[in-house]
Order: C-alpha cells, then sequence, then structure tokens
C-alpha cells in the first residue's frame, strides 16, 4: 500500500489480528484518502470493557472471560487486583483501595484505545463498589479520604454497568455500612443516562440441608429470605435492581472458581454481553 508516494506497512490492531478474516486486512491507518476505512473502523469498534472482580477474587481468574469479551469485539481489561489488595477493605473498610485501581485502569482503557467511555462490568461486589465509582456523592463516610479525591463521579466514563451475581442488598453487617452509602444515594437505576444490566443466577434453591446450608446462610443474609433462588451466594432478589433490565440465567453459579457454568462461561455470555456497546 502506498502512501504519499511511499510504501507502507499496513498497522493492523491485534484485536483485528486475533478475529481473523478479512477485518484483519484492514489497514488502521486513518487516512483523508481512506473514508471509507475510517467508517469501517468507527463502525465495527466496540468500546473497552473493564472487569471489576468480586471480593477477595484476583484478576487471573477473569482471564477466559476478558479474551472471550475481546474476542467478541470489545477491547477488555480487568482491573488488576490481587486477593492481598483486598485486606485493607475486610471487615467493612473503606474500598478506597479497591476504588483507586479501578479508577486507573478505566483512565488507561480510555487513553489506550481513544474512547470517551467504556463498559464497565462488576462481578459479585464488583457491582456495588462499581456505583460508588459512577456516583456524584464523595465517599467519605469512611474518614481515610476526603471530598477532593478524585475517585467517584465518573458517570461520564460509563455508558454500560453490567453486575453480575452483585448483591445489592444486604443486612449482613460487615457489608451494611457501605451499602446503606451506595443504596441511600444512589437507589435502583439512578441515571437514566447510564443502561443498567443486573444478572442474577439460579441454580441453588436455599435450605437448611446438606449442600444448600451455604446458599441458605447468604441469601438470608442479603434478602433476608433464606428459602429462595440465587447462584449459590446471591439471591436473586438480591442481584436485581428497580429500573434495570434485569435478567435471571437458569443454572449460573456464582463463582469463576465453582464447578459448571458461571456467568462467563460461553454457554451464557450472549445473555448479558449483547448489551455492551
Amino acid at each position: 500500500m502506498y502512501y504519499h508516494g511511499r510504501k507502507t506497512r499496513p498497522k493492523i490492531h491485534p484485536l483485528f489480528r486475533a478475529l481473523g478474516g478479512e477485518l484483519a486486512q484492514w489497514d488502521l491507518n486513518p487516512h483523508p484518502k481512506n473514508p471509507i476505512i475510517n467508517y469501517q473502523l468507527s463502525i465495527n469498534l466496540m468500546l473497552p470493557t473493564v472487569i471489576l472482580p468480586g471480593y477477595l477474587e484476583s484478576a487471573d481468574v477473569y482471564l477466559p472471560l476478558q479474551q472471550a469479551l475481546t474476542a467478541l469485539g470489545t477491547p477488555t481489561t480487568t482491573v488488576p487486583l490481587r486477593k492481598r489488595d483486598w485486606l485493607p477493605t475486610l471487615g467493612g473498610r473503606s474500598m478506597i483501595p479497591i476504588l483507586r485501581q479501578l479508577d486507573r485502569t478505566v483512565n488507561a482503557a480510555l487513553a489506550d484505545n481513544q474512547a470517551k467511555q467504556i463498559n464497565l462490568i462488576g462481578h459479585s461486589a464488583g457491582g456495588w463498589i462499581s456505583r460508588i465509582y459512577i456516583g456524584e456523592i464523595p465517599y467519605t463516610i469512611h474518614g481515610d479520604v476526603d471530598e477532593n479525591t478524585k475517585l467517584w463521579n465518573a458517570k461520564s466514563k460509563v455508558a454500560n454497568l453490567i453486575t453480575l451475581g452483585t448483591p445489592h442488598i444486604s443486612g449482613e453487617r460487615w457489608t451494611k455500612k457501605n451499602l446503606d452509602f451506595v443504596n441511600d444515594n444512589y437507589p435502583g437505576a439512578m441515571y437514566a443516562d447510564l443502561q443498567y444490566i443486573c444478572v442474577a443466577g439460579k441454580s441453588i434453591y436455599g435450605e437448611k440441608k446438606l449442600g444448600q446450608w451455604l446458599a441458605y446462610s447468604s441469601y438470608q443474609q442479603t434478602c433476608g429470605e433464606g428459602n429462595t433462588w440465587g447462584d449459590g451466594i446471591t439471591a436473586i432478589a438480591a442481584a436485581h435492581l428497580a429500573g434495570a433490565t434485569n435478567i435471571t440465567i437458569e443454572g449460573v453459579k456464582h463463582s469463576p472458581r465453582s464447578p459448571g457454568i458461571w456467568y462467563g462461561s460461553p454457554e451464557v455470555l450472549d445473555r448479558w454481553a449483547k448489551y455492551l456497546s
């Protein structure tokens, strides 16, 4: 290919290289003489996506989901958390350490992809932590930061919030202070210009018997009712938000470490990934 009389090697975006086929042949050098190519790029590239892991989880277990979403066309990054990064948050303490890493990852995704917005996926507690990040009210309830800390009010950066098995309500004493802040200030799908997709799993019925005790106890702590359906950790009633696009998927378990199908498994991915921009 020749530009301005000289031969150049087309730069191939890694996303298109991974997808293969004809898309990998597009030259991604914007050029005034190639308006068709520039238009093709604008309609094929999706917004970047950031995954925020669940409580006490590390980024590595989300790699298959990250790769699957990238293959669908949205360049995806997982907040690079390690299990020990959660230690300062134990006992219902501040989520500021997690918000710092989330904000750093979001800003990098925007810069790397020259994008104005992202899709934000929060798994488990990552969903309600994402709601703190999006909201405009200073998260200063633990006294560890002041109102000038810019780790919230990120709504303009987020086009879609997808929560996977997130306990949006809870009576559990360790999470109550943080979740009360979220739900008192940002009830339901509060922002009309933000698309909320809340996904619940329906795989385990909570009962006081062998194999279902954990689910019973966890459901009771989140929604106040143990004898109900959920993903083994989060009850369906706790995973949905008023005003959101609420989805329930049969057979889905809570964690990427769970045996069988979880929210990021290929068998069910399209049930919610179709909402990504």
